[in-house]
């Protein structure tokens, strides 16, 4: 992952997981339904689909509504227990996800990657979808949502962030970064671009020309990239 020498500022661009990366739908989807059945909840992929992105806690409470607090904690341990033998097997790269985290490097850049995942769960769907060795060990964060992402960010010195949730938008703001969406999940470029993303990409295969304009700027003192939307 070496980076060639570029003077001047150079992109470090974040990106989500679910649905950004990879199609984590299926085994999503799979682990919810096992955990909820456990507690006599039964729910669809239609039902857990419009909830794809958020934090786990609100997913729970949100698909089975009056469970206690207590035990929607309980319910989101044993996710985070389940996971691992129930979802990670069926996740899949969305294509141009590995280009787009190579993209940064060819000027002088990094990816990072922030999740509202459980963080030992971003490191195995990463390995599962064949995408562990773009990105240093280090630079991978989770149970991160929202202006929580936005902390961790900054923190990383990011100069965009990628993601198909609202609250991934947020979390650009909140860094000081970039904002750009993917309408590769749950909410389309309108719902996007109304949450107030600088930009609005169909998927990850326009990324690298994206980060290209980036650099560009970036190196001309200049923050973001207006419209393609």
């Amino acid at each position: 992952m070496d980076s060639p020498a570029v003077d001047g500022p150079v992109p470090v661009v974040g990106f989500d997981l679910d649905m950004t990366l990879v199609d984590s739908s299926e085994g999503i989807t799979a682990t919810l339904r096992a955990v909820l059945a456990e507690v006599g909840v039964h729910v669809s992929a239609a039902d857990t689909w419009p909830w794809a992105g958020m934090p786990l806690e609100r997913i729970v409470a949100g698909l089975a509504p009056g469970t206690p607090p207590a035990q929607v904690e309980r319910i989101a341990a044993r996710y985070k227990q389940l996971y691992p033998s129930l979802g990670v097997a069926s996740v899949r790269a969305l294509p141009g996800a590995a280009a787009a985290l190579a993209a940064p490097a060819a000027h002088g850049g990094r990816s990072v990657v922030v999740s509202a995942k459980h963080a030992p769960n971003v490191h195995r769907v990463l390995a599962a979808a064949g995408l562990a060795g773009a990105v240093e060990r280090a630079d991978v964060s989770g149970d991160l949502f929202a202006e929580q992402k936005g902390v961790r960010l900054r923190e990383l010195g990011a100069s965009a962030y990628v993601g198909d949730h609202p609250g991934d938008v947020l979390a650009a703001q909140v860094a000081g970064a970039v904002a750009v969406g993917v309408s590769t999940g749950a909410h389309d470029a309108d719902a996007l671009r109304a949450a107030g993303a600088d930009v609005v990409l169909a998927g990850l295969e326009d990324l690298p020309g994206w980060v290209a304009l980036h650099a560009r700027r970036l190196r001309a003192g200049k923050k973001g990239v207006p419209a393609p939307r």
